[in-house]
């Protein structure tokens, strides 16, 4: 734990907001026990100014080429916020904001903030990106990484998508849409009516993640974790889908968990 993290409680949650570690939710206790997986790569980061892979590492501002680092090599991956320093802006017992401000290797002036709200039975996240320089385009999502086995049982995913992106051998959607096929998954969703998926761990918890975006990823491949994560966009969407920044509109998004004991 950093000197700079926060821990807000309502009713039996707490969640712990990690500000020095790219401003990630470190942990979400629930009846005292923990649900995402602990570690400094884990928890839940926010991914921006882009989210899953850029094609390598390379996206079109007009008619200018620019190169991000190949941190995932041949892609770059999840955005630059997650590997900086957050600061605080304000906190209370149930709410905490925090900012960052976009630097290189983005290209871009622009800053960052994100809203972590508590209530004893949701964690509502909420993330705009704004500038007061040149438009840019962008994007805003998380991801969680939910812990595979909880009371003795392992997760089990539930979620009615209206199409699933055909994924190419590079892990980047094709441009093709095929219907929702079954897992492993390491896999973008479209939801038009809205991001709606729910981790039940039989006998135990139920959780529904839910997001008035119409992008997700659900990542289940590996055995400690399963990832379900909101997005504004697919991967490589800085290429395909681009959500434009200017310095009178903001990129805006939210997502909330909700919560019941089975």
């Amino acid at each position: 734990m950093s000197s700079d993290d926060i821990t807000l409680a309502v009713g039996d949650a707490e969640v712990d907001v990690r500000p020095g570690n790219g401003g990630r939710i470190g942990g979400l206790r629930v009846g005292g026990v923990e649900l995402l997986r602990q570690g400094e790569r884990f928890g839940c980061f926010p991914m921006v100014p882009w989210c899953g892979r850029t094609r390598d590492g390379r996206f079109l501002d007009g008619g200018t080429v620019r190169q991000l680092p190949l941190n995932s090599p041949p892609h770059a991956i999840h955005g630059t916020a997650r590997d900086g320093a957050w600061r605080v802006a304000r906190t209370t017992a149930d709410e905490a904001v925090i900012t960052y401000d976009l630097v290189e290797p983005w290209p871009y002036a622009g800053r960052v903030s994100q809203v972590v709200r508590l209530a004893p039975d949701s964690l509502t996240l909420s993330m705009s990106v704004e500038t007061y320089a040149d438009s840019f385009p962008a994007q805003i999502g998380w991801h969680p990484w939910f812990n595979r086995n909880l009371g003795g049982a392992d997760v089990r995913l539930d979620f009615a998508a209206g199409w699933q992106e055909e994924r190419g051998a590079d892990h980047l959607p094709t441009g093709e849409r095929t219907d929702p096929r079954p897992g492993p998954w390491d896999d973008c969703f479209g939801m038009p009516g809205g991001v709606d998926v729910t981790l039940t761990w039989p006998e135990f918890l139920e959780l529904k993640v839910t997001s008035p975006e119409e992008w997700v990823v659900v990542y289940d491949e590996q055995d400690a974790a399963v990832c379900v994560e909101p997005q504004t966009g697919p991967p490589n969407g800085l290429n395909t889908l681009p959500r434009l920044v200017t310095p009178i509109e903001p990129l805006e998004a939210t997502t909330t968990w909700t919560w019941r004991a089975l």
